[in-house]
This record gives structure tokens, C-alpha cells and sequence, in this order.
């Protein structure tokens, strides 16, 4: 029965998406929807629960009277907020002068990802007005950070819409790439302020998200329907190792959008492990299925409050549509997939699941993947091989050391012995060469001398 269940995890396209079917990704956190329909969904309620809550509590009718003077003063907060950074109720729709105009040409001439850059074009005099609406707004949030996580949600959100109109005339990419910009100024500083904040429950459902992570470490990548390869080589180990190293460097970014290429780098490792361990091209299934894995191998620290944090206080447009929308909203999929993990998504019997999770069995070793201990025992030999070689090895070198120096030693000798006999033969040819040279001058002399004799003899006889 349970044997004949397909594995893995099979999520369609159109599951992903918005379900008031606006075109973009849902998220669970937003019950499916995306968060501009979530935010159109919530607010109302929210206004219709004020409006309520005099006839269902019981109170006088002048409560709601109270109720309508606190929306129109929340009404007039934010036009005070609007008003502080804009100079007027709403952003000017009037023609850009000359130095707006020379503003914007600054901030088009950015590259992609010079944050830099940006920042010294914030920082140039003719940027002065933005720098003091970005100076402002953080000083506001700084000044009243007890507010509920939900309402610095809402602030920043407005900051950044309102932020957004004064670059109206970019194009969407050119806008989308200010806007990170932007983001990373603001929830750099704010970070400290808005991550975890004591209005909500983030912490406790980080502590169980990780209990639970933990207790499902003996899943295996077949009990998931992963492609793995057969044999894993020492060196590279696990193929989604780099997958699971991106995954918790999420936690040490501080704004929202380098989370989300954290993200992104490891959904592309996960896509890559994919393609070297199935023969065929990596679907939808075997992402979900293996970011499935990745999180449970790496049990990201902080896993839940990072990803309400990139809900609350990143740019809507990373979220809802684009490569890196797509990868988070596959990332929501596999931890709401693991807190509702079940036999039944195992292909396991609900016994088989409690013994496993009660650590009354352990996972067969085979199929794709050696277990644990056979993968230990496989590397031991295996150095336990590398370090016989290695002795050899050290002990031939010994032997051909000694060699070599026995053999120069005897080169060094006959070299020795030959330098001491030229010495003696330059001795003694020294030695002939100087008694030489008086014994020809003598015999020289001598045979001048009878050769005179006989001339002179000569010479008396002819006369």
C-alpha cells in the first residue's frame, strides 16, 4: 500500500501563485496571497473590526466616535509623515527642474549593484533633499521602535512607495535597481531595531522550526524523491553542500534584499547538484524536493524570523514577481511542507514514521546513497590507504637520500684524491722547469766556445 505511493513532493505552477490570480507568487505567510492583495485583504478587515467592535463589546455608541477620531488623527500622522518628507501632503506631480532633472541622470548612471556609488550620489549637494527624507524617516523609526512589528511594516512599505514616485520617470528596471538600493540604506540601519522584534512570536517559532528540523535529521534524499548520485567521491562529498552553506549565510546579511540572493545562490547550487546527479534536466518537483533537503541538512539559524523579516521590510517587487520571488517563494513551500511533514509524505506508514521519529529505527543504508557509517568507514580506508602509501613513499625517499649521499661522498673523495696527485705531478714539473734553463745556458756556452777555438785555428793555418 505504501510502497506503491508516488514520492517526492509535487507542487504545480499555478499552486505558487496569488490566489485572487493577480499574476504574481503567493505566500503562505500570506495565507496564498501575494502581499499587495494580502495588504487589500487585511487593511479592510482591520478597519471593519474598529468599525465593530462597539456593537460586539458591548460598549456605548460613543465609542465609535472615538474609533472615527483616532482614524482620522492615524490619517493626519501620516500626512504629518507624508508632509516631513516631501514638503507637501503628497509627492509633486509638477515637472522637474533642472537640478531634479540632473538628480535623477546621477542615479541613472549607476551600475547594477554599486551601492557605493549610490551612496555618494546621495551624499552629493544636489541629492541633499533625499538624504534628509532618508535621514528623517530612520530618526522617526529610531524615536519609536516599540511600535508593533506590524505598523513599522506599514511605515516602511509607505517610505517606500512614496520614495518610489519621486522616481517615476525611471524605467522598471531602473527603478527596481534605486529601490535596492534604497532598501539596503534603510534596513541596514533599522536592522537592529525591526529583526525579532519583542511585539511578536519570532523567536519562539524559530526555537521550534529548529526542534523540528533537528527531529527529522533521518530523512533520507530517496524518502524525498532526490536525485543522488550513486558514488559520492572524497572530495566533493555531498553535491548540495554549497546549496546548504548559502542557505545559512542568510542569517549574517542584514538587508532584506542580500537575504534573498542568498536565497537565489542556493537555489542555483540546488539546480546544479541537480544536473550532476540525474542524467536528466532538473523540474519543479526535484527543486522543491531538494530545498526540501537542503533545510533540513542545514537547519538555517533563525530560520523564521529571517524569512518574516524579508516579508515585513523588503521591496515588494523581489517577492512577488522575478527569478528571486520564485526562489523565495519555493523556500516558504518546503518549511511549511516540513512543519506538516507526515508518514504519508515519506511514502511511510504512520508506525514506520513514529519509529523513526522516536529513534526506534534508522534509515536503510543503500539505493543512492551509502548510509553514514558506511560512508565513514569507506573514507578511513580509504586515508588509511593514502597514509600506507604515504610511509613508502617516506621510506623509498630515505633510502634513495642515503644513496645520494653516499655517492657524492665518493665522488667527493676521488675528486680529493685526484686534486692531491695533480698537485705532485705540478710540484714536480715546478720544480724540472727551474733546473732546466742553467744546464742549456751552460752547454750553450760551451759549444760557443769550441766553435770559436776552431775558427781562430783556422784563420792561423791559412795564413
Amino acid at each position: 500500500m505504501w510502497t506503491n505511493k508516488q514520492r517526492g513532493i509535487r507542487l504545480s505552477q499555478q499552486e505558487l501563485l496569488c490566489k485572487n490570480s493577480c499574476g504574481y507568487y503567493g505566500n503562505p505567510a500570506w495565507q496564498g496571497f501575494c502581499s499587495k492583495c494580502w495588504r487589500d485583504r487585511v487593511r479592510p478587515a482591520e478597519a471593519h473590526q474598529h468599525g465593530t467592535r462597539a456593537s460586539s463589546d458591548g460598549t456605548p455608541p460613543t465609542f465609535s466616535k472615538f474609533e472615527e477620531k483616532k482614524n482620522m488623527e492615524k490619517g493626519r500622522r501620516i500626512n504629518t509623515m507624508r508632509r516631513l518628507f516631501w514638503g507637501s501632503p503628497s509627492p509633486p506631480k509638477a515637472e522637474p527642474s533642472d537640478s531634479q532633472m540632473s538628480v535623477l541622470k546621477a542615479f541613472q548612471k549607476l551600475e547594477p549593484g554599486d551601492f557605493t556609488g549610490f551612496l555618494k550620489t546621495l551624499r552629493s549637494p544636489s541629492s541633499q533633499r533625499l538624504q534628509s527624507r532618508c535621514t528623517a524617516f530612520l530618526n522617526t523609526m529610531e524615536a519609536y521602535h516599540d511600535l508593533p512589528v506590524q505598523k513599522q511594516s506599514d511605515l516602511v512599505q509607505d517610505f517606500y512607495q512614496s520614495f518610489a514616485e519621486y522616481f517615476s520617470r525611471f524605467s522598471e528596471a531602473e527603478l527596481a535597481q534605486t529601490m535596492e538600493h534604497v532598501e539596503k540604506l534603510i534596513m541596514t540601519r533599522l536592522h537592529k531595531w525591526v529583526f525579532c522584534h519583542d511585539s511578536c512570536d519570532d523567536e519562539q517559532k524559530d526555537l521550534t522550526l529548529q526542534r523540528r528540523i533537528r527531529s527529522l535529521n533521518w530523512v533520507t534524499p530517496q524518502m524525498l524523491g532526490v536525485p543522488f548520485p550513486d558514488v559520492q567521491s572524497a572530495v566533493t562529498g555531498d553535491p548540495f553542500l554549497p546549496a546548504i552553506t548559502a542557505i545559512i549565510e542568510m542569517d549574517a546579511k542584514r538587508a532584506p534584499q542580500d537575504k534573498l540572493v542568498c536565497v537565489s545562490k542556493c537555489s542555483q547550487h540546488v539546480f546544479e547538484a541537480l544536473s550532476t546527479s540525474n542524467s536528466e534536466p532538473a523540474n519543479a518537483d526535484d527543486f522543491l524536493s531538494a530545498l526540501v533537503y537542503v533545510v533540513l541538512k542545514a537547519n538555517p539559524p533563525r530560520l523564521h524570523s529571517n524569512m518574516q523579516y524579508v516579508i515585513r521590510f523588503g521591496l515588494p517587487h523581489s517577492l512577488m514577481a522575478g527569478e528571486s520571488g520564485y526562489y523565495f517563494t519555493n523556500l516558504s513551500c518546503a518549511v511549511a511542507f516540513i512543519e506538516k511533514l507526515d508518514g504519508p509524505s515519506l511514502n511511510l506508514s504512520p508506525e514506520e514514521f513514529e519509529g523513526y521519529m522516536r529513534r526506534r529505527r534508522a534509515p536503510e543504508s543503500g539505493g543512492g546513497r551509502r548510509d553514514p557509517a558506511g560512508e565513514t568507514r569507506h573514507l578511513l580506508d580509504e586515508l588509511s590507504a593514502r597514509q600506507e602509501r604515504l610511509d613508502r613513499g617516506v621510506d623509498d625517499l630515505n633510502t634513495q637520500l642515503r644513496m645520494w649521499v653516499q655517492a657524492v661522498h665518493t665522488q667527493i673523495d676521488r675528486a680529493t684524491s685526484q686534486l692531491a696527485v695533480a698537485q705532485e705531478e705540478l710540484t714536480e714539473l715546478s720544480s724540472s722547469s727551474s733546473s732546466s734553463p742553467s744546464s742549456a745556458s751552460d752547454s750553450a756556452v760551451g759549444e760557443q766556445l769550441v766553435l770559436t777555438d776552431r775558427f781562430v785555428g783556422a784563420a792561423d793555418s791559412d795564413c
